[in-house]
């Protein structure tokens, strides 16, 4: 395998964005993972200067490829191997803001609720009540 190439979902994987190669795959294969703007596959060599756009658990983030890591190794090292857009991190922080305020605004319950209060909720949701 040359240096100047590692396949996606290995890269993906060291750079700490997956927890498994299993996951990245399969992140790749469900079509979240573009690479220069075209959909991906697991086994597509990624070199740096290449442009990676992934949605990862409802966050999008847009990164360029720097280098490519020899090894899963810690965060700090994994972190140098990207870049991430200004643009990128201002729209993703925008995105969990807006995730906590509608969170803020689901009605509050102690505990789990039981069959009354989830037939209440379902029926705020609705404009029952």
């Amino acid at each position: 395998m040359p240096d100047d190439a590692l396949r996606l979902d290995r890269w993906l994987w060291f750079t700490r964005f997956y927890k498994t190669r299993v996951a990245a795959s399969d992140a790749v294969r469900g079509g979240h993972v573009r690479v220069n703007g075209v959909r991906a596959r697991s086994s597509l060599k990624v070199s740096p200067g290449d442009r990676i756009e992934l949605v990862r658990q409802k966050l999008s983030y847009d990164l360029t490829v720097v280098d490519l890591p020899s090894r899963r190794g810690p965060a700090p090292e994994a972190q140098a191997c990207y870049e991430e857009s200004a643009d990128s991190v201002a729209r993703r922080e925008r995105q969990l803001a807006n995730l906590k305020s509608d969170r803020l605004q689901m009605p509050v319950t102690r505990g789990r609720p039981d069959k009354h209060t989830r037939r209440r909720l379902r029926q705020r949701n609705r404009g029952g009540e």
